[in-house]
């Protein structure tokens, strides 16, 4: 019984020694803490300035007139005059449908013209003969009001005739399609001794003149908003830049118009187009760019971008405040501009923003402020 009570004070006072020296060691290590010197960071004042904001919008590109080439009558292709990316000129032979059929029937509306000619002469003739013997009383006038009407009824024929002459001749020269406009001819999907007709869903090929070209992009109802209120779609009116697939500048500049003047419901967008000269032929149609829009802001506000923490889509910066002492402050974005942030609300002139050791900072850490 004394020996039990004896251990149980001894493990009492292990116990309290062991607390007593996890103190000590708590106390040592919140004193070096206090002793560690503070947090060097460096700082810079906000002032207003101006910038220039570049924004780019997802193109297409067209060329100024691209054109379905399709037959316009039917029958079988016998003859391919160009190759898949040939430059043509207006009038010049694309394809050729047999057309043996259509000469006969220009033949057959030659003969039957000739026979409505022939028809014609002779109504006249009788008309011709008849005025004398009406005058003399010989025959009656009805007789000579009958052949007149028969003349009359041979002119139509006539007419008709040359009207059926004159479609068979069309058809004729529809079997040799020419070139409507100059441009670059597109794929060519078909090939000799394929039946082609007018209701075809593919073309023959398609033709597009590429002497300029205009590209095709949808600015957002805000963007257009924005760009409208500050004047920045008359700045672009002439002075648009094109970054090409690549991502180089296309090196001619290009002129702004609006291509739909009303907000589609569907996207929330308003289309606009941009038209570039294309001398080289560099722009093909059916190609994308980039079209870049400038837009200039004065007396405003601009962060690094190296200074800022983006939590959740929501930007921060740590202002140096009283004591020392750093504060996390949102802010929002009006755009971007070489390495740094536009500001739009949230900051304010003077205010002094950390720019290093951005994630060792917290709120209300205190720090050695050095200011650049």
């Amino acid at each position: 019984m004394i020996q039990t009570a004896f251990r149980t004070r001894l493990s009492s006072k292990a116990l309290l020694f062991f607390a007593f020296t996890l103190l000590l060691f708590s106390c040592k290590e919140q004193a070096q803490q206090t002793q560690q010197p503070p947090l060097i960071v460096d700082f810079i004042q906000l002032g207003a300035t101006n910038a220039e904001v570049e924004k780019k919008y997802p193109g297409t590109i067209e060329g100024t007139v691209n054109v379905d080439i399709k037959a316009q009558v039917t029958g079988y292709l016998e003859q391919i005059y160009v190759k898949e990316g040939d430059y043509v000129k207006k009038g010049q032979p694309l394809f050729k449908i047999k057309g043996d059929v259509y000469g006969e029937q220009v033949n057959n509306s030659k003969a039957q013209l000739e026979a409505a000619l022939a028809a014609q002469a002779t109504a006249k003739l009788e008309v011709e003969k008849l005025k004398p013997l009406v005058a003399g009383k010989v025959v009656s006038e009805m007789q000579l009001k009958t052949a007149q009407s028969n003349y009359e009824a041979a002119t139509a024929q006539v007419q008709q005739a040359k009207a059926g002459l004159s479609s068979s001749k069309i058809n004729l020269d529809f079997s040799v399609l020419k070139a409507p406009v100059s441009g670059y001819i597109g794929r060519i999907p078909n090939r000799i001794g394929n039946l082609v007709m007018p209701n075809d869903a593919t073309p023959l090929t398609t033709l597009s003149e590429i002497n300029e070209v205009l590209v095709y992009f949808s600015l957002s109802e805000a963007d257009y908003i924005s760009f409208a209120k500050e004047g920045g779609l008359q700045k672009n009116a002439n002075s648009v830049e094109l970054v090409m697939a690549d991502g180089s500048v296309y090196n001619h500049k290009g002129r702004l118009t609006v291509a739909s003047g009303n907000i589609d419901k569907m996207t929330g967008s308003m289309s606009f187009k941009a038209i570039f000269p294309n001398p080289q032929k560099l722009l093909r149609s059916g190609g994308t760019a980039r079209v870049v829009l400038k837009k200039d802001f004065d007396g405003v506000l601009k962060v690094p971008m190296g200074s800022v923490k983006d939590i959740q889509d929501k930007f921060f910066v740590f202002t140096l405040g009283d004591s020392s002492k750093v504060a996390m402050k949102p802010f929002e974005v009006a755009g971007k501009v070489d390495g740094q942030y536009i500001v739009k609300s949230g900051l304010k002139a003077g205010e002094k923003i950390a720019t290093n050791n951005i994630d060792m900072l917290n709120e209300g850490v205190i720090v050695k402020a050095v200011i650049k």
